[in-house]
């Protein structure tokens, strides 16, 4: 368990036994075999990876208790749960709201993620200035990553009605960015926050899952999927290639820990509790 409270588990069993959690264990590279007591009291959330069974006891005494549950892929790399938000945790879903709904607090955040992304302050500039910047800046970042890892880059082409129709280094970064955002999708819930209202992307319905995921695109999407590509691997297998090092670099680089560090940094966010 980390020290937002988030217990990854997979390849066992979860289940309740005279009113405590139990985890019988498999065995994987995060546990050892063997049959663990979990005090689900300091948990906020069970990540449920693959190879995992859970009994509708646990599910019973972790909605009472506000523990969220999801099933994930390992190490984060998919997020196929949307789980309801427990108890007390309406706070910071608030305070997101009252900051998304005041359009000078908006633009204010908005240009704290730009300045994340270019590390340097912007208290005034236009938005529209800053997606220009934006865009230039990754246009270059696309070059300079893909001349690091020696993989020939003729531009960012995607077509969504077609996505496989894109050469090896666009499919790699779209695989990759697809496990990121789900990666993001954990942290966002974990907080409590509200998928819709992003700051910088609009009309979606994990418009803030975007913009947690793009502020890594530079640090985790791009390297990730780069450096699949260069190892030549089958394009029939570049998928699988890429969430397996996802898991990797998730777990090296704790990702999610981070991304729930920027959410709550983002959103004024100090409520001394581990699980916002």
């Amino acid at each position: 368990m980390d020290r937002h409270g988030l217990l990854w588990l997979s390849r066992g069993n979860l289940y309740i036994q005279d009113g405590t959690l139990r985890f019988t264990a498999a065995g994987s590279d995060d546990i050892e075999p063997g049959d663990y007591a979990i005090p689900f009291q300091t948990i906020s959330m069970i990540l449920l990876g693959p190879g995992t069974t859970i009994t509708h006891d646990v599910l019973r005494v972790m909605a009472h208790q506000g523990t969220l549950i999801a099933a994930v892929g390992e190490g984060g790399v998919k997020f196929y749960t949307a789980p309801p938000m427990g108890a007390g945790r309406s706070e910071v879903a608030r305070q997101h709201a009252r900051l998304w709904a005041d359009e000078e607090m908006r633009i204010r955040i908005a240009r704290r993620m730009y300045g994340y992304r270019f590390q340097t302050a912007f208290p005034n500039e236009d938005i529209s200035v800053l997606r220009g910047m934006e865009g230039a800046r990754l246009k270059e970042m696309y070059k300079i990553i893909a001349h690091q890892y020696g993989v020939e880059w003729d531009g960012r082409r995607y077509d969504r009605q077609n996505p496989t129709g894109a050469d090896l280094p666009n499919q790699a970064i779209n695989h990759a960015a697809t496990f990121v955002e789900a990666a993001a999708d954990i942290a966002v819930a974990v907080v409590g926050a509200l998928p819709p209202l992003g700051f910088i992307h609009e009309d979606s319905s994990n418009a803030f899952t975007l913009d947690i995921a793009d502020l890594f695109r530079v640090e985790i999407t791009l390297p990730l999927a780069f450096s699949v590509v260069a190892r030549q691997v089958p394009s029939n297998e570049l998928e699988r290639y890429i969430r397996y090092e996802a898991n990797r670099w998730f777990k090296k680089y704790k990702l999610i820990p981070r991304m729930i560090d920027k959410i709550k940094e983002l959103l004024y966010v100090d409520d001394g509790r581990s699980d916002a």
